[in-house]
């Protein structure tokens, strides 16, 4: 159960895999409270990506403000740390203001990072630590990089596969600054009291609305987009261009692959990208799971629930 704390005012979260409908119910939930959306998704940050992230349009915002969309340049790095650190003061604001925040989004890092008091990078950075283990990984592979971790840190190791190098090197990056990243406590009580849903579709039915959303956003121009990105300067090397959707095209303009491959591609790995947050958010406590019905219908149950809460 969650541990309420009444110091704060709730907050409410829609969360859950792409392509269920999330950003929609987001929306009429904030029309009906007279509030805004704080996004949750680690791809929305970037400006200029809009079709491959099925971002939200002005239109279907319907006049609600939306927050942490478009607020980080294509070209730099974003950090759950730093996501925390402009979406908080927004939460705070809000709840000052006498408005409910809605967190809209799938990104479960994001989520936790406002939920709780978790170790995001207490950490010092240090870019010439990352760049050694990136070329070691590259020279002698994951599993070398990963055993290194596993000699230092076995706890961290653990709790990591040696494929997340992005976290292996991380927790090597935090060791090698004198602590280890096992030794850094997470506080996991909420530090909102929260309700949280998730748009529970059968998962044939999921990844068939993924499948469409991907002809559909080959239809507004995903390859005009990338190739507008990869024009200013842009490479796959980029952290934005690694998402889904935009690296499969690229791997097509290197000539890796089919336009259809990529395509499938798109489509299979986005997929597999749902399984993966139906797994994270499942750990969430609390999270109630609505049945697919009609946008307003699904707003006046989370309504209900706010008041009897």
């Amino acid at each position: 159960m969650v541990q309420k704390n009444n110091l704060n005012p709730k907050i409410i979260i829609i969360c859950g895999p792409t392509a269920s409908g999330k950003s929609d119910l987001a929306v009429e939930c904030a029309k009906a409270l007279d509030t805004q959306v704080i996004s949750a998704d680690s791809m929305y940050i970037y400006k200029g990506l809009n079709i491959g992230t099925a971002k939200p349009t002005l239109a279907e915002m319907q006049g609600v403000k939306h927050h942490l969309i478009d607020v980080v340049n294509p070209n730099d790095n974003f950090t759950v740390s730093e996501y925390k650190n402009l979406a908080t003061p927004i939460i705070d604001n809000l709840i000052k203001n006498g408005k409910t925040p809605i967190i809209c989004g799938g990104t479960g890092f994001y989520i936790n990072s406002i939920l709780y008091d978790l170790s995001y990078g207490k950490g010092k950075e240090d870019p010439k630590i990352r760049e050694k283990y990136k070329k070691l990984c590259e020279t002698h592979g994951k599993e070398y990089v990963y055993n290194i971790l596993k000699a230092v840190d076995p706890d961290s190791a653990n709790k990591l596969h040696p494929n997340d190098v992005k976290r292996v090197i991380r927790a090597l990056e935090i060791f090698e600054n004198g602590t280890k990243k096992s030794d850094i406590i997470d506080d996991l009580t909420p530090k909102y009291d929260y309700l949280a849903y998730s748009i529970d579709y059968p998962r044939e039915t999921l990844y068939d609305r993924i499948n469409l959303r991907v002809d559909n956003m080959v239809k507004k121009g995903l390859l005009e987009e990338i190739k507008r990105l990869l024009d200013i300067g842009l490479t796959k090397e980029n952290q934005c261009m690694q998402a889904i959707g935009y690296k499969e095209i690229i791997d097509y303009f290197d000539g890796n692959c089919t336009f259809e491959q990529a395509v499938e591609n798109i489509k299979l790995n986005t997929r597999h990208y749902a399984k993966r947050q139906i797994t994270f958010f499942k750990k969430m406590p609390n999270l109630k799971y609505l049945a697919p019905n009609n946008i307003k219908i699904l707003t006046n149950e989370i309504l209900k629930d706010l008041k009897n809460d």
